[in-house]
């Protein structure tokens, strides 16, 4: 049996629900209902391995399923302590060049908006939440590359009025996250997930929460093909 079918199966599904409790279904079935690919994050090449755990856990909160990583210059592993599990449930895609992660984001359909507090750019409450976005963050210290300035198709901004000019990644992230998700929500755009993705998401949370889950999938795949 080929596992991508497998992943993708109902009768797998529902044979894997076996092994959780109804509890845990309820659960994956709620927050499911709540998120989205809408919008995804995008992180260009922070230093600080707490900011990208920070942004991670934020995406996971508001309910953002898919992270980019741009690690071109910096690889990393997660900060576990910051993201408190969010790894779990939140689907990262790394990506070793600005330039790739550019264009496989165009190729799903999303425009590229790039946070800067000093380009001519939208604020949080008239940013167009209709289009499918990605929204990309950048270094602590230099904010984004020239490379996404170029090639964005919009500018989001936190205004501020203040002294600073810039707060910290994770704390813009989770700002700007939970304003378009807000708005989004309060929409009557088609903002949730599809049935073949939430689909292939429950059988992924289940196989992360079901210890012995290779043995569990082995004799699944034995009983079926007797």
């Amino acid at each position: 049996m080929n596992l991508n079918d497998l992943y993708k199966s109902i009768d797998y599904k529902n044979y894997l629900e076996g092994f959780i409790t109804e509890n845990r279904k309820l659960k994956f079935n709620k927050v499911l209902e709540n998120r989205t690919k809408h919008f995804c994050i995008a992180v260009e090449d922070v230093y600080q391995l707490h900011n990208t755990s920070a942004v991670m856990r934020s995406c996971e909160v508001f309910g953002i399923q898919n992270l980019h990583m741009i690690e071109q210059k910096f690889s990393k592993t997660i900060d576990k302590e910051i993201a408190l599990g969010a790894e779990k449930w939140v689907d990262i895609y790394r990506h070793t060049s600005t330039q790739n992660c550019l264009e496989s984001l165009k190729k799903q359909g999303y425009q590229i908006v790039a946070t800067s507090p000093h380009a001519d750019a939208h604020t949080l409450d008239n940013f167009d939440i209709s289009k499918p976005s990605a929204i990309f963050f950048g270094t602590e210290k230099n904010g984004l590359s020239q490379e996404i300035m170029d090639q964005a198709d919009t500018f989001i901004k936190i205004p501020m009025y203040g002294f600073t000019e810039s707060l910290n990644i994770s704390v813009s992230a989770a700002l700007v996250i939970n304003s378009i998700t807000n708005k989004l929500r309060t929409s009557a755009l088609d903002w949730k997930l599809s049935e073949e993705d939430l689909l292939a998401k429950k059988i992924d949370w289940m196989r992360k929460s079901i210890k012995d889950i290779d043995f569990v999938t082995q004799r699944y795949i034995l009983e079926n093909n007797k």
